[in-house]
Parts: C-alpha cells; structure tokens; sequence
C-alpha cells in the first residue's frame, strides 16, 4: 500500500514522472552488465553471481514501476501526448532491462570462459551499449520540457539533436557488434559449436541494449513530428 500511495503521488505531479523513475532504474540495471561482464572475463563466479543478482533486483523493480504506471495510466491525457505512445516508450524501455536480465540469466546457467582475444572488445562493446541507455535516459528526462513547449521549438531542436547522437552511438555499437561476431567466428575452429552459439547470442543481447534504447529515442522523436 505504501508502494501504491507514493507511486501515486509521484504520478498525480505528472504523468511523466513515472516514465523518468523507470527509465532511471532502467539505466542502473543496464548500467551493472560491464560489472558482470568484467567478472566473468576475470573468471570470478561469486561476482559474476553479485552482478547477477543485482540485474534481477533492478529488473524486477522496473517491472513494478512499468505495472503500477500502466494501472494509474488515464485512459486519456489532456496533453499532445496519446496514452498508447507512451505505454509503447514503456514498453521499449522495459526491453533495454529484460535485455540485462537475459544476459546474467544465461551467464549463470551457463558458465563460459571468456577466450582472450574476446575480452577487450566485448567490454568495449558493452560500455558503448550502456552509453545509448545513459543517452536513452537523458532524452526521456527532457519529457517534462517538451510538453511543456508542445514539441515544438528549441527544446525539440535540442532533443532531436540528442537522438541523433543516440543514431550516431547505436551505429558504433554495430560496428563494434558485428567486428567482435568476425573475431568469435575467426576462433569457431578452437571452439565447441555450442560455446560459439551461446557466445554469437550473447553478442546479439548485449547489442539489444544499444538497441532498445535507440527505439527509445526514435520513438520520441516521431511523437515530434506528429
């Protein structure tokens, strides 16, 4: 009950509020993959199972920031905003955590040892993914602002602007995505098939966070344009 009272004070201030405590626990879910990605390189288990555990915690509470939003949603807003674009941006969100989530879910059912030459560009390729989330937060952060001045103006400028950078992250993290998959598939003879199948779907979700958090962007955009 004290959930639901503070949850709806925070949305009876305004309906964006909500978004932007998602989002934020969003980022720190996604935030802890280096964490666990560092470990598992250092073939360190128990950290490996820390960082794990805190991903659940964090996905779990974006879970109940998503499902109380959703239930206090008005069926309409008197704002230039329609409820089904932002329970879709909800969505999109709740994607970058569940992301997180699979990714310490397979690294604890499967343990895997991280070949050398793997080991700088995965981290690599993670913290550039975790660069589009922080920039995915940022631009939610400025909802309040662009309502305010109806998507319209300089403040829209600036955040079209911002999803641009997230275009130009996202990129990065493709080209980092697809070098890494050419470095996994050049090791595949000194592999088992299933350790480089697990290591090719591990790859693809940690490129899901750049991922998602791009849709994010995009999808804020064309709320812009309307």
């Amino acid at each position: 009950m004290a959930r639901r009272t503070a949850f709806a004070s925070l949305f009876g201030r305004s309906p964006f509020k909500p978004m932007q405590e998602h989002i934020g626990i969003v980022l720190e879910c996604a935030s802890e993959v280096p964490s666990l990605l560092e470990a598992l390189c250092d073939g360190d288990r128990e950290r490996v199972a820390a960082a794990k555990e805190r991903i659940f915690e964090l996905e779990e509470k974006a879970d109940d920031i998503k499902n109380q939003l959703r239930a206090h949603l008005p069926k309409s807003l008197l704002l230039p905003v329609d409820r089904r674009d932002l329970l879709e941006v909800l969505d999109l969100q709740d994607s970058i955590a569940d992301s997180a989530q699979d990714i310490a879910g397979l690294l604890m059912e499967r343990p895997m040892e991280v070949p050398p030459e793997l080991k700088e560009p995965l981290l690599a390729l993670t913290r550039r993914c975790v660069d589009a989330c922080d920039q995915s937060a940022k631009i939610i952060n400025e909802l309040d602002e662009l309502v305010a001045t109806g998507f319209r103006g300089r403040e829209s400028n600036r955040v079209s602007k911002m999803v641009d950078e997230l275009n130009s992250i996202e990129t990065d993290t493709d080209n980092m995505g697809m070098e890494l998959t050419h470095l996994l598939f050049a090791l595949e003879d000194q592999m088992k098939p299933v350790s480089v199948f697990f290591w090719y779907q591990l790859i693809q979700w940690i490129g899901d966070l750049a991922d998602y958090a791009e849709k994010v962007g995009n999808r804020l955009r064309l709320l812009m344009a309307r």
